[in-house]
């Protein structure tokens, strides 16, 4: 498994001449990244003299974070695995007319399971952003930029992510499910941006 890999293994797959992993794949552990750097930001308020008062808000935000960062640290396999469908797909046989017929729906259904991955991912990261800018404004001030690299390393996963959904849609027929799955997108893209500048607007450095 990827996610298992040591950090320079990972590295080592991502710089060779593979197709996995890939951007999405990437995306994903950058959002586990910044759903770990929240929960740091929390665990680093809770139990500490001055912040008593938002104790029950820090163990909130940080059981969210746990739970968002295991959700994308196993997206970071599922990315590469969907990715390996649609290659699969295409290496069905095509000799005769059920076959393309039957490859064609294999594929279709690959690159559908493709986009829906990397979506998954950015609406992961989209909420990470949200954690982010709560530990960052009732968290320990002295773990102020864990929190806003957190937030702006999520917004970056986000949007690396629906790329990810955008080049797997080109190949998709199914004309409602692009048309749904491309206002989600922009929806997302519209979230992470102002999202992320609402805080950096917010702090003060």
């Amino acid at each position: 498994m990827l996610a298992n890999l040591k950090i320079t293994e990972y590295l080592e797959k991502a710089a060779a001449g593979t197709a996995v992993p890939g951007g999405g794949s990437v995306a994903a552990l950058n959002a586990s990244l910044a759903a770990g750097l929240t929960e740091m930001v929390a665990n680093l308020t809770i139990g500490k003299k001055g912040y008593e008062a938002v104790e029950e808000e820090m163990n909130d935000i940080a059981g969210k974070a746990t739970e968002l960062r295991k959700k994308l640290t196993a997206a970071i396999d599922r990315d590469a695995e969907a990715y390996s469908e649609v290659m699969a797909a295409f290496k069905l046989p095509k000799a005769t007319d059920q076959e393309k017929e039957l490859r064609s729906l294999a594929v279709q259904k690959a690159f559908k399971h493709a986009a829906l991955v990397p979506l998954e991912v950015a609406n992961h990261a989209v909420k990470v952003i949200d954690l982010a800018g709560r530990a960052i404004d009732s968290g320990n001030k002295n773990a102020v930029t864990d929190g806003v690299v957190a937030a702006m390393n999520a917004r970056t996963a986000a949007l690396a992510a629906l790329y990810n959904v955008k080049i797997n849609l080109v190949s998709i027929e199914d004309d409602e499910f692009v048309k749904e799955l491309t206002r989600e997108i922009n929806n997302l893209e519209q979230q992470a941006k102002s999202k992320e500048q609402a805080i950096l607007t917010s702090i003060m450095i």
